[in-house]
């Protein structure tokens, strides 16, 4: 898939050592409900026989690469599908940017690109994502790409011995927008 600044691609081996670095820092391993680090042989194993099949494993990820970077294409990110339920057509979606790519366009245009593709390639009625109540950046972020506040899960986790709620929001796909009876 390629937009105006990025492109989102499978996981080839040559990730592995970013993916490396991204999974294994513990800033952001609450957000994934992380509690412990993976070998770089776990990430390679991960890339080397994933299942492109997202009806077999439920989950897809792609690596989000600045194409129009200075020199040869940056890998900046990665953007996952996960919880793909096919009866129900939707999916949650979360993103990482590399902190050294951040406030770019990045994420707001990997959204763009993961979101046609849900809806046009895999006929999903909606999208969704859950975040920390806190993190105001992300909540900004999938607002401003239309993603609606659906829910409020109080006290639903806890970091550094304190409670926080976390928003559900959800973009449901234009085409199936449907009056109300």
């Amino acid at each position: 898939m390629i937009g105006t600044n990025i492109s989102l691609r499978a996981p080839e081996p040559t990730d592995v050592d970013v993916l490396y670095r991204w999974e294994n820092d513990q800033r952001v391993w609450h957000l994934g409900n992380t509690l412990a680090p993976y070998s770089r042989f776990e990430l390679e194993q991960f890339v080397l026989n994933a299942d492109h099949d997202i009806f077999t494993s439920r989950q897809l990820r792609f690596m989000i690469d600045w194409h129009t970077a200075p020199e040869k294409p940056i890998t900046v990110g990665s953007i996952d599908l996960y919880e793909f339920e096919p009866q129900h057509r939707r999916a949650g979606i979360g993103i990482l940017i590399d902190e050294n790519y951040r406030r770019k366009g990045f994420a707001s245009e990997a959204l763009q690109l993961l979101s046609d593709y849900c809806f046009n390639t895999l006929n999903l009625h909606q999208v969704y994502c859950n975040i920390d109540n806190n993190n105001q950046d992300s909540i900004r972020l999938f607002t401003r790409n239309g993603y609606k506040a659906c829910g409020l899960r109080k006290q639903w986790n806890i970091r550094n011995r304190i409670w926080a709620d976390e928003m559900m929001l959800q973009l449901i796909n234009p085409g199936d927008l449907q009056e109300k009876k």
